[in-house]
């Protein structure tokens, strides 16, 4: 569990943000704060994983507060939560981890939160991905997903000996983010870890790729990217 600061000098908006937070079981404490200096204070004195922080607030603003923040020795992750979207340059800027936009919806307040337990996780090279298993959150690893597969709104990482685990992510993001550690797109709808590829068949009327028992579609827009990607691999 990781513990959090909410700043913001509107109450109301504290409060919602607050009660959100609260109800993803993976935070544990919310600290509040109802200015810029305030949170700066409190930040000074207690260490947490990220601050959720308005831009707009009298005196120190969420901008100001996230520059002084980078001059601590462990900053934490920043999330500008805001009603302006004028702003979003500056944040990333600022190197900002997400900017979300007022009124706050709970599935992207989770999917923001999601970034910061991966951020917070492991040094090696790996990611953790947070999945929700009934009342429960497991934690799934990058090198362990052999393949991932869009579900509506939804992406589901396929593991070893299982079902599978749905995250909000969404499958474009992971394509991104996922290059460089050996995931090759295949279709609109897969994602594929070409270390995991064990046959390839990419002429004939359904082209596709194995991964052990299992066959996936491959997209005809995509086989010469998959053949670039696998031929030295699979000589297909």
């Amino acid at each position: 569990m990781i513990d959090v600061l909410v700043a913001d000098d509107e109450k109301p908006a504290l409060d919602e943000l607050a009660f959100l937070l609260r109800a993803d079981e993976r935070i544990g404490e919310v600290v509040t704060a109802s200015s810029g200096a305030d949170a700066l204070r409190l930040l000074t004195e207690r260490q947490v994983a990220a601050a959720f922080l308005d831009i707009h607030m009298p005196g120190l603003s969420g901008l100001d507060l996230a520059a002084a923040l980078g001059a601590l020795a462990q900053p934490p992750a920043i999330v500008f939560v805001t009603a302006d979207d004028a702003h979003a340059v500056d944040a990333f800027e600022l190197r900002a981890l997400d900017y979300l936009l007022k009124p706050v919806r709970a599935d992207r307040l989770r999917r923001a939160v999601d970034r910061i337990v991966v951020t917070d996780g492991p040094v090696d090279g790996d990611e953790v991905l947070p999945v929700t298993v009934g009342a429960t959150v497991r934690f799934v690893h990058r090198r362990d997903v052999r393949w991932v597969r869009a579900e509506g709104d939804y992406t589901r990482l396929q593991t070893d000996g299982d079902a599978g685990h749905l995250v909000r992510i969404p499958i474009s993001e992971l394509e991104t983010r996922w290059a460089d550690a050996g995931f090759v797109r295949i279709h609109r709808s897969f994602l594929v870890r070409a270390a995991s590829v064990t046959e390839v068949r990419l002429s004939g009327a359904e082209p596709a790729v194995w991964v052990g028992d299992t066959a996936l579609p491959v997209s005809r827009r995509f086989v010469p990217l998959v053949r670039e990607a696998l031929i030295g691999r699979s000589g297909a």
